[in-house]
């Protein structure tokens, strides 16, 4: 009996290594910029907690909430842009985790334009999909699985976004938060799940090993014509609200 629980637990840590820390096209981890700032970062001297935490911390607070162009961008370009959105930013937590040996894997979902509201508004939120393809990165530690959601709004974003609106403690919706805790979300990780816009999911389309396989079978359906506005005009728009938020304006 030993020996087949020795065997299984082996095929699990196999399974792991091999499905959960592989390299790809979008978590392209050994380029050099990643490689650099986790040897800066000295994550390869920490304990795999600490690791999780610091990386984490960095995602969410050093990664500033924003836009991106796409959802399937590489790890390498945004970190070099310096912002993103749920999609992106998880797609940088996971390389960065997998660059540290830290096994993890990408959950995906759509949830509501709703707590898009205020990011994006007048024509271009009427003509947006109601459905917004999103995700979040799982983390395998200490023989459990952890939801990293709340690494998407920095801190500095989130605690100007709390000031304007003061008189709301519960639930909040709009502006890339939708959460029901608005004035203490879990945010923190200390070995938990954190949120910050789980409460507009509206559809799971389950687990995947990285992203590459999840962009593969689910994007966000807007067309060349809508796709070419959203890049051109709509998100910059929106990132530009996101900085009034930002700068207290």
């Amino acid at each position: 009996m030993y020996t087949i629980i020795k065997e299984i637990e082996t095929s699990q840590s196999l399974n792991l290594s091999e499905n959960y820390l592989k390299e790809t096209a979008i978590l392209n981890y050994s380029a050099k910029n990643i490689q650099s700032l986790v040897k800066e970062r000295n994550w390869l001297k920490m304990n795999s907690i600490n690791q999780v935490k610091s990386i984490y911390n960095y995602v969410r607070d050093e990664i500033k909430f924003g836009y991106n162009k796409a959802d399937d961008i590489s790890a390498t370009q945004i970190l070099k842009e310096g912002y993103g959105q749920c999609n992106t930013k998880a797609t940088l937590l996971m390389a960065l985790l997998r660059a540290c040996k830290i096994p993890n894997r990408i959950h995906g979902f759509t949830i509501d334009k709703a707590l898009q509201k205020g990011a994006i508004t007048g024509i271009w939120y009427q003509l947006s999909p109601k459905n917004i393809l999103h995700s979040w990165v799982e983390v395998y530690i200490n023989n459990n699985w952890y939801f990293l959601e709340g690494v998407i709004l920095d801190k500095e974003y989130l605690s100007k976004l709390q000031k304007e609106n003061a008189t709301c403690k519960t639930t909040f919706c709009g502006y890339g938060a939708y959460t029901d805790n608005f004035e203490n979300p879990e945010i923190e990780w200390n070995l938990n799940n954190t949120y910050i816009q789980e409460k507009g999911i509206n559809q799971d389309f389950g687990l995947f090993d990285t992203p590459d396989e999840f962009y593969k079978k689910h994007q966000q359906n807007l067309g060349f014509f809508k796709k070419f506005i959203f890049q051109k005009i709509v998100r910059r728009k929106m990132n530009k609200n996101v900085e009034k938020i930002r700068n207290g304006k």
